[in-house]
């Protein structure tokens, strides 16, 4: 909280007015939704989480291939398949986004009619879905309010459609089609929630050309990034991304299965050499963070506190909230401009200063 004085050289005995005292915390909050996180917001909420970055690897590639194929099995787009980051309750919120509507027990139904042969198949109106259809709805308002309420989605397959016709590939074209299911394995990484469309679809048709040997050029010469909003090191850092994908989980995606393992070390080698003579990080951009090294415990006089989450939402008047206080007397607002919040948080800091004066009190 911000603290105004104002003060006069004192002449004599000076006294404070006891009668200040600082005002209540407005309860409010607000959540600008983010669109794009870095990476290292990711490993931020990763690590105040407490979760095993392998754990969370492979439960996300389990859940993002349940999606799949449940996706696969309903019919629906693969704009849906886009919109959907977590299984049964993301693919319920990302059909009403995406204006593709299923019932949740319609997506039971098809998940659990998966593992059976047709002749067992059940209908969605059985009574044993009705459970979990409940806690699919719950869980879909916690799915809305973690982002933001943004329903802005991007998809990488129509710039991809685009990029394609701009170099004079046939949609039919074998490095057009490998690109396009390459686009698909992008959503086992982190990269739609850190990369725009143009960037994703960049890098998806520069694998495909490298992969297949069929390499083009004017994909990779950068020349028109800056007119598709989009730089050399962050399709770098995706690609990077797909290609860790595809050497550490091969199994589990759509392309990897298609080429030998040493292919994509081979693909590698050449574009660690580029970022190597042009310094270009894995991540871009990157902040450094200095930790503290520590042998498992704690050190005498220390605030070992848990820090705050990196998306917490913060107060009106600019202060992060204390812990456990959002839902006991906050409200918590949405927005999806964030010059708007900064200027809302602005207007109401001005009333939570406090001015203090000195005055001289004759003895």
């Amino acid at each position: 909280m911000a603290r105004n004085m104002r003060s006069e050289p004192p002449q004599g005995g000076s006294t404070l007015e006891p009668s200040l005292s600082t005002p209540a915390i407005h309860p409010s909050f607000i959540q600008v939704a983010n669109p794009y996180i870095f990476e290292q917001t990711i490993e931020n909420c990763i690590q105040v989480m407490s979760v095993n970055p392998l754990r969370e690897t492979s439960l996300r590639l389990q859940g993002v291939a349940w999606i799949d194929s449940v996706r696969r099995a309903l019919n629906l787009p693969i704009r849906t398949f886009d919109t959907a980051d977590a299984a049964a309750a993301a693919l319920f919120t990302a059909c009403k986004i995406e204006d593709t509507l299923k019932k949740s027990r319609d997506i039971l139904c098809a998940a659990y009619n998966l593992k059976l042969a047709p002749s067992e198949h059940l209908s969605a109106d059985d009574p044993m879905f009705e459970a979990n259809a409940r806690g699919i709805i719950g869980l879909e308002r916690l799915m809305l309010e973690a982002s933001g309420f943004d329903f802005r989605t991007r998809h990488p397959q129509k710039t991809l459609m685009k990029l394609g016709r701009h170099y004079g590939l046939l949609q039919n074209s074998e490095v057009s089609n490998l690109a396009y299911r390459i686009s698909s394995d992008l959503y086992r990484t982190f990269a739609p929630i850190k990369q725009n469309s143009s960037t994703m679809a960049f890098s998806c048709l520069e694998l495909a050309g490298r992969l297949l040997d069929q390499r083009v050029e004017q994909v990779e010469s950068g020349l028109d990034y800056a007119q598709w909003s989009t730089s050399r090191a962050e399709i770098m850092e995706t690609l990077f991304d797909l290609l860790e994908l595809y050497t550490h989980h091969r199994p589990q995606t759509a392309v990897g299965l298609e080429f030998p393992a040493d292919r994509f070390l081979t693909v590698r080698i050449p574009l660690n050499q580029e970022a190597s003579e042009h310094h270009i990080p894995r991540y871009h951009p990157w902040i450094s963070q200095l930790h503290k090294p520590s042998n498992g415990t704690a050190i005498n006089n220390q605030d070992v506190s848990q820090p705050a989450h990196p998306l917490t939402p913060i107060a009106a008047n600019g202060d992060r909230q204390r812990t456990g206080e959002r839902g006991r007397d906050a409200a918590v607002r949405f927005m999806l401009d964030p010059a708007c919040a900064d200027e809302e948080r602005r207007q109401v800091a001005a009333y939570f200063k406090v001015e203090m004066e000195e005055y001289e009190v004759d003895g």
